[in-house]
């Protein structure tokens, strides 16, 4: 089956983005985009992150995660430490991270390298989370193969039958990462595809540097 995708296009002309009304610091001009995603209509989840590893066999493979948080440090979500990405990410800690927020035009490119947070803010997050989505925790070895979807059921009837009546605590692999940013560039849509580029690079006395990109 082909498809011609060639006539597939869109004309941006929501907004500019100059160097002259953007903030020194790029976590501010985050915070500002991320709250108008938020609170746009026309977004379900502002706080759908793609996040890029390399992976033990030398590809890059890019998915989604949410975001949980992010402060002036970095950018924190949360996944099982023995799941494909976790073993990339112990192996090699840089990722680069996406949000595209079409309706609003924007795009912001986070690369940086991940740590693990401490414990007790992980055993905060799971804490809050619903009871379901702390026994998947427990019931998924994540990315490895299961043979069929009714062996995976059983899994989380186990992990049920296990934490019945009782709290359900988090598991030494499950918990969060944080992305600290060594650049992040915000892109703005414009006209005849001459969009917008702002690039923060983060230098040697942690001020950034700020540089506009050709579209």
């Amino acid at each position: 089956m082909e498809k011609d995708l060639s006539n597939y296009r869109k004309s941006y002309e929501k907004n500019s983005l100059l160097k002259g009304n953007i903030p020194e610091n790029p976590v501010e001009l985050f915070q500002k985009w991320f709250y108008e995603a938020d609170e746009s209509e026309g977004i379900e989840e502002a706080n759908v992150m793609h996040i890029a590893t390399i992976g033990l066999d030398g590809f890059p493979k890019n998915r989604v995660v949410l975001l949980k948080r992010f402060t002036w440090e970095g950018f924190i979500f949360y996944t099982n430490y023995h799941s494909e990405k976790g073993k990339a990410i112990a192996k090699n800690p840089n990722v680069c991270a996406t949000f595209f927020w079409h309706s609003l035009e924007h795009q912001i490119i986070i690369k940086g390298k991940v740590e693990k947070i401490a414990e007790n803010l992980s055993d905060g997050y799971f804490e809050s989370r619903p009871d379901g989505s702390k026994l998947g925790a427990w019931a998924s070895d994540q990315s490895e193969v299961i043979n069929s979807r009714e062996a995976l059921d059983e899994k989380l009837k186990s992990a049920e039958d296990k934490f019945r009546n009782s709290e359900i605590p988090r598991p030494k692999h499950w918990g969060g990462y944080i992305i600290k940013p060594i650049s992040i560039e915000f892109w703005q849509g414009r006209t005849n595809r001459m969009h917008d580029r702002i690039r923060y690079t983060l230098q040697e006395n942690f001020e950034w540097k700020i540089e506009r990109l050709e579209p």
